[in-house]
């Protein structure tokens, strides 16, 4: 038998980390599921839904991922994990769009909205102020399902609030 568990961790950036936690996690008996890590300024986050033996109790691998010297002061949360370890359809990702310009408050909230409109889904967003791009550069990515019967007409207004806020907005079906 085995259970579900949400892993999260907060933590200073540093090279290798990402393979010290999974790497460990693997050792522990650990099947990764939805995974996410990313840097959030200096910063790494990481969370994942996770399949634990039950030999294996959340305040152990708590325990066992906070000897790791790459986690040292890290904020680590493992909790039992209730929900679907396994996302339905709009989990799925449909299309990226990238929307890029000068950075201006709102501007997150008011292309969600779009999507909202149109009965879409975020599944990830990632935004940050582009190094070296010049002042105001910004660049936002979002991944995200789009009902099918509605993804052009989606689509066509995200571009059309992006160029109204004067920015550029790219997008594919994946």
């Amino acid at each position: 038998m085995s259970h579900d568990v949400r892993i999260a961790i907060s933590c200073p950036d540093r090279t290798g980390l990402l393979a010290a936690i999974t790497g460990r996690l693997f050792d522990l008996g650990a099947d990764l599921g939805d995974t996410s890590f990313a840097v959030l300024g200096a910063a790494a986050e990481f969370a994942c839904v996770a399949t634990l033996p039950d030999t294996l109790a959340p305040d152990e691998t708590e325990a066992e991922l906070a000897k790791l010297p790459d986690l040292k002061g890290a904020t680590i949360a493992v909790t039992p994990f209730k929900l679907a370890s396994v996302h339905s359809e709009t989990g799925q990702i449909t299309h990226r769009i990238e929307v890029r310009g000068a950075d201006k408050p709102g501007l997150v909230a008011r292309l969600a909205e779009v999507f909202a409109e149109f009965g879409a889904n975020i599944v990830r967003l990632d935004s940050e102020h582009i190094p070296g791009g010049g002042e105001g550069d910004y660049l936002i990515r979002f991944e995200v399902w789009l009902p099918p019967a509605r993804a052009a007409s989606c689509l066509a207004a995200a571009d059309n609030t992006a160029g109204s806020l004067g920015l550029s907005c790219k997008s594919e079906a994946v």
